[in-house]
């Protein structure tokens, strides 16, 4: 690419500025898409896999700050044992399969979420690729494994009752900063935007304290024929709107 940025077309006049940094996704459609076609479940994860490396790739081209992609939610352990050993092994694949990829495109691999379940195959890619990442300075990869959000905020809470219990904490010095601090994400910057795919209207448990004030964008497309094409257009109406945080808008300011 050189010296000269890259903007594709659909965002030729969208200003970088009013872009979002920060982007999220919940990844909705696997099954579907491989049952509409006669397919096994597995073969839908296994596109949807392909599907997060051409958006992982279009982010960094994209100069994105951080991209987190819910991998797996600790609620996806009620699934078929079949269909999850399919998808760990999956994912240790892709890790190892896409570490050089990661590596040269500067790009920092984190997780966030439990381990304790993770199997041990996969947790060693996992470490692996954070370590040899670490030191990069491209875009942030997260990936949420045996992540929930309600989960996150109660591990946060008994982090922060034991520091109260030993006293290394007061309790009415706890602010929202304390809490964030204590979270997963500790020290990640909140999503701009979450996405999410097949038309499903509901958070899943994703992120609930991060995307507080984030812009919501969902498509009925399901994840594994999700496009470059379509995050450009999920960033064009992020630009578009207009973020208040609570106040008012420019129309109002002066009423």
């Amino acid at each position: 690419m050189g010296n000269t940025p890259y903007i594709p077309e659909a965002l030729a006049d969208v200003p970088r500025e009013a872009r979002p940094k920060r982007v999220a996704i919940v990844m909705d459609g696997n099954g579907r898409w491989a049952r509409k076609r006669g397919l096994p479940r597995i073969e839908g994860h296994r596109r949807g896999g392909q599907a997060a490396r051409r958006i992982v790739e279009e982010s960094a081209r994209l100069g994105l700050e951080q991209l987190t992609l819910y991998a797996f939610s600790s609620e996806n352990w009620r699934r078929p044992a079949d269909e999850v050993r399919f998808l760990m092994e999956q994912l240790r694949r892709q890790l190892s399969k896409e570490r050089a990829t990661v590596l040269e495109n500067n790009v920092r691999f984190v997780v966030i979420g439990r381990r304790d379940r993770i199997p041990p195959e996969t947790l060693a890619e996992i470490d692996r690729l954070t370590a040899d990442s670490a030191a990069n300075a491209g875009l942030v990869l997260c990936a949420a494994i045996d992540y929930g959000g309600r989960q996150e905020i109660a591990d946060a809470t008994r982090d922060l009752a034991q520091r109260a219990r030993d006293g290394l904490l007061e309790p009415d010095a706890i602010t929202e900063e304390t809490v964030a601090g204590a979270l997963y994400t500790a020290g990640m910057a909140d999503p701009d935007l979450v996405i999410r795919t097949a038309g499903e209207m509901r958070l899943s448990n994703f992120l609930l304290w991060q995307i507080s004030y984030a812009e919501l964008w969902v498509t009925e497309t399901l994840w594994p024929d999700f496009k470059e094409a379509d995050l450009h257009a999920a960033m064009r109406d992020y630009a578009s709107r207009e973020r208040r945080f609570g106040g008012l808008g420019p129309e109002n300011r002066h009423a």
